[in-house]
């Protein structure tokens, strides 16, 4: 795993940094504040950025969101003194996969760590599974549309107008929904 760690307190930063290099995580890059956790995500794509909640310049919230939006990594935890519900309704709602108090030890730390990860991964899986179903969804959409006007205009079965899609994509190398755009696009006419 990649981690970023953006702490602006330097000895809780290399504590941190020692605590994970020793338990075989590459800390790919360090910062103090949510200015360089959005740069260091832009440059080194961590798999997980660990970050404190207040810090000066741009707060890990603020930084969060913004590595959110453009999925600049594919984790975020929060490493934080606060534990106020405020705080954590807000991590929530980013999205961080994790919320851990300072201080705390390597026993808790690396557990946490893993759990988030872990997590990050199914919620990636569930996206693209997510994204591979709409993708289907509108596939068929279109698909339908096709079958029906060929239905209309060559008085055949769906069975038939579907058959012949799918003999047409094989032969021209081609998805069927490509093909039912261009005949859609061209009004049956190319029939």
């Amino acid at each position: 795993m990649r981690i970023v760690i953006v702490e602006d307190e330097p000895i809780t930063r290399m504590d941190l940094k020692c605590m994970l290099e020793d338990a075989g995580y590459d800390v790919v890059g360090e910062g103090c504040d949510g200015f360089d956790a959005i740069t260091l995500c832009k440059v080194k794509h961590p798999d997980l950025v660990l970050m404190d909640i207040n810090m000066p310049n741009l707060d890990g919230i603020s930084a969060a969101k913004a590595i959110s939006k453009e999925k600049l990594c594919r984790s975020i935890v929060f490493l934080t003194a606060y534990s106020d519900k405020e705080f954590v309704d807000e991590a929530k709602k980013i999205g961080a996969f994790g919320y851990l108090s300072k201080p705390l030890d390597e026993k808790s730390l690396i557990p946490s760590l893993e759990i988030a990860y872990g997590r990050a991964l199914e919620a990636e899986e569930l996206e693209r599974k997510a994204e591979e179903l709409m993708q289907k969804l509108d596939d068929r959409k279109y698909i339908e549309k096709c079958k029906g006007m060929l239905m209309a205009t060559r008085g055949i079965s769906e069975e038939a107008a579907y058959k012949y899609l799918r003999t047409l994509s094989m032969e021209k190398g081609c998805s069927i929904r490509m093909i039912c755009e261009t005949l859609l696009m061209a009004g049956g006419k190319a029939m």
